[in-house]
């Protein structure tokens, strides 16, 4: 005759093994979340526990669920992954970033560049003619070296003085900022 107990083993290592499914998830979350984000990790998880459960109720030593399962994980990471890449979710722009329909720019971004245009053409035209000259020469992609045999100057550092001071006086007749304020 059988113990008086003998039904209650099999639910003793079933709940031992829930244990252990319990621990392994945390594991399997963990090392998920590693490689990517948490939610993901979570899913994840999930379908690898499935996979245990379904696949292989025969393993209950937690030494074989452990690397069984981050194996499964591995393999459900890159099929993530590919699927991921194939709808393109890593090459997403923000709406706010993508161009308007007819290429060109909005009515907004028009106006700010028109006044930003403008206060730059009223400051250089307040400098003097060497600042303008070299200006127009760094904006034709001149080098330093090229700009000081132009003006005829002793030394390079003597260009990247007046590069810093014709840079500063420019600065101080726009307002101090490069940008408008709003």
């Amino acid at each position: 005759m059988p113990p008086s107990n003998w039904r209650d083993e099999p639910a003793a290592g079933a709940a031992e093994r829930e244990t252990l499914l319990i621990r392994l998830r945390e594991r399997i979350v963990a090392f998920a979340a590693s490689q990517t984000g948490r939610e993901n990790a979570e899913d994840l998880a999930q379908e690898v526990l499935v996979l245990l459960e379904e696949k292989y109720p025969h393993v209950t030593a937690l030494d074989e669920l452990v690397p069984l399962s981050l194996k499964i994980v591995r393999f459900k990471l890159a099929g993530w992954r590919r699927k991921a890449h194939r709808r393109g979710e890593f090459s997403r722009v923000p709406v706010e970033d993508l161009p308007l329909a007819d290429g060109g720019e909005s009515p907004l971004d028009a106006a700010e560049r028109r006044e930003m245009l403008d206060r730059l053409r009223r400051a250089l035209a307040g400098l003097g003619a060497r600042c303008r000259e070299l200006f127009r020469l760094k904006l034709e992609g001149r080098t330093f070296a090229e700009i000081q045999a132009h003006f005829g100057a002793a030394t390079l550092n003597t260009v990247y003085t007046w590069d810093f001071r014709c840079r500063k006086e420019l600065l101080d007749r726009m307002g101090g900022k490069w940008e408008a304020e709003p």
